[in-house]
């Protein structure tokens, strides 16, 4: 599949936790659900997922983490806030830097419509 049949997928995952739950839950809360709900659309989903920094020669372990990363091209950063501010958008462009991969969701499920919490970040590499 394609990044973007991917993401079509996760999307149509993220309207149907969103429409059961609705906002205001934790983000670990829709983290496990959103995992759950692309499973069933039979696709492979990884949660927590280790990103090392390499600076130089060197592998720094320091602590960053994909929330989830789909089909192992899609990385999902997940939130549950009042509002997404530059540096969540900072931040996923980062993770996509750092995995050389050129799609990720970053999704705020505590919104009124789901839509308006779902943001395509893009890596031009």
């Amino acid at each position: 599949m394609t990044e973007n049949e991917i993401a079509y997928e996760i999307v149509g995952a993220c309207l149907d936790l969103h429409r059961e739950v609705g906002p205001g839950l934790l983000e670990s809360a829709y983290e496990s659900a959103l995992a759950y709900e692309i499973r069933q659309r039979e696709l492979e989903v990884k949660r927590q997922c280790s990103m090392p920094f390499h600076y130089k020669t060197v592998k720094m372990e320091v602590g960053y983490k994909i929330d989830l990363l789909v089909e192992g091209k899609v990385i999902i950063e997940l939130k549950s806030v009042e509002e997404l501010h530059p540096v969540h958008y900072a931040q996923t462009l980062t993770y996509l830097k750092l995995s050389n991969l050129k799609l990720a969701l970053l999704i705020n499920f505590n919104e009124k419509l789901i839509k308006n919490g779902i943001h395509r970040i893009v890596n031009n590499l």
